[in-house]
């Protein structure tokens, strides 16, 4: 399993996400240090109702959590994005 497969299933899992995307930016921190470890750079969109009532730190905080121990080891840096379900359908495109 990949970082990213890994990465998805445990958003998915852990917050009952009805949509993860999850993009690797490794590649454009190539030499940055925490690279050099190995450690990646994702970025992650995340739709999950679990997300009703809490504001913008606690959905990271609890998008942080479910990648749990892949940070700092497998994770160098996470952003994330998190939308409850009727925000994500709000959202233009």
């Amino acid at each position: 399993m990949t970082r990213v497969e890994k990465l998805r299933d445990r958003l998915r899992t852990e917050l009952a996400a009805a949509l993860v995307e999850v993009q690797d930016d490794s590649a454009r921190h190539a030499g940055h240090a925490g690279a050099a470890g190995g450690a990646g750079h994702f970025n992650v969109v995340v739709v999950s109702d679990r997300f009703a009532g809490m504001g913008r730190v606690e959905r990271h905080r609890a998008v942080y959590a479910a990648a749990g121990d892949m940070i700092p080891h497998e994770i160098h840096a996470l952003s994330a994005r998190a939308y409850t379900r009727d925000e994500w359908e709000r959202l233009p495109r």
